[in-house]
């Protein structure tokens, strides 16, 4: 996939930056474990004449509940913002639970607002500038769905040498069985590895054999949770964090995309509620 072919809806009036503006300010990607925050707002005179956040938040309203009509992904670009509209998006949107990196062919930043199944999507170019800056509606993000060109099956041969991997090749076998499972059924399957008698030698065997793919999600929500493509298809590795930084629960999960991450349809729903709460004092058409 190539950043021209995602379809997007372009904000309306009020949107191109003033002549002479200094160059746009982009939201913030967080890298640490966080509480919810409920966004802080300026005083309503102060933000009228910002036709292009307001433009935008309609834009989002409609595509709340557009979404859970129809369950399609909501896309809209928000390159065209001056410094000062965008500022103001982001103070509406906050930060949420998860966020999202992705350093494949495409190389993407994606942070959850404080309204569930809403993110903003920073695309990067070669030179690490930001080149297309998106509002995405949906459980999850669609560069969460990213797959490496180099996606291979699982190789379960028996390795050369002496090395010890008694432990994890029974598991390469389960992961390939299950692979074969999922694609003809879609029958998803997780393997507790914390529940195993491994060593850090076999889990860095699996991790070498399974290779790592190019989207890392975060998700604060109860604690820490880590969740990792792999270069397997549907092979994602799953990491539980206490609020100590101790991993409880290490686990592969064989789905399309693990549910930690998703936002479920009735978030969705108290997103659009919420949204019109916050808009109301501000602008009554967009609310």
């Amino acid at each position: 996939m190539k950043i021209k072919d995602i379809p997007v809806s372009v904000i309306g009036p009020g949107s191109q930056p003033g002549a002479g503006s200094d160059a746009p300010s982009y939201i913030d990607m967080p890298s640490d474990m966080d509480k919810y925050d409920a966004p802080l707002m300026p005083e309503a005179d102060e933000v009228q004449h910002l036709e292009g956040a307001r433009e935008a938040m309609s834009w989002l309203k409609k595509a709340l509940a557009e979404f859970q009509n129809n369950t399609e992904m909501q896309l809209a670009n928000l390159n065209q913002l001056d410094e000062e509209n965008r500022e103001l998006v982001n103070q509406i949107l906050g930060e949420g639970e998860v966020s999202i990196t992705c350093a494949g062919t495409l190389k993407a930043k994606v942070q959850e607002s404080v309204l569930a199944g809403v993110w903003r999507t920073l695309y990067f170019d070669d030179d690490e500038r930001v080149a297309m800056d998106l509002l995405e509606v949906a459980p999850v993000p669609h560069i969460a769905f990213t797959r490496d060109e180099n996606m291979r099956p699982i190789n379960t041969a028996q390795p050369l040498g002496a090395q010890d991997i008694s432990n994890a090749m029974p598991i390469l076998v389960e992961l390939e069985d299950h692979c074969v499972r999922f694609d003809q059924a879609g029958a998803e399957h997780s393997i507790n590895l914390t529940l195993l008698p491994l060593s850090q030698e076999e889990i860095e065997f699996l991790d070498a054999r399974l290779g790592r793919g190019p989207v890392d999600m975060l998700s604060r929500a109860y604690g820490k949770c880590q969740v990792i493509s792999t270069l397997t298809p549907n092979v994602w590795w799953v990491r539980y964090y206490s609020s100590m930084g101790t991993l409880i629960l290490n686990s592969l999960e064989i789905t399309s995309m693990p549910q930690v991450v998703a936002a479920a349809s009735e978030d969705l729903g108290d997103s659009s509620t919420r949204l019109r709460e916050i808009l109301a004092p501000y602008w009554s058409d967009a609310a």
